[in-house]
């Protein structure tokens, strides 16, 4: 059994890297998640808080 965790990425990255270690995590690509949190953001605004949580709360990954 591999011991994931989920880590805000270093390479993937366009503001913390939290949507690149998101996608990393589940192996999907980084854009479907980007736009979930554009749709998140544009309905109510929760994906921006969401979004600055999410970067606080996950660490950064190790190199």
């Amino acid at each position: 059994m591999t011991d994931k965790k989920l880590y805000r990425s270093k390479e993937d990255r366009k503001i913390a890297g939290v949507c690149g270690g998101i996608a990393e995590y589940f192996n999907i690509d980084p854009t479907v998640i980007r736009v979930a949190w554009v749709i998140l953001c544009a309905f109510g605004g929760s994906g921006i808080f969401a979004y600055i949580l999410a970067a606080i709360i996950i660490p950064e990954e190790d190199d």
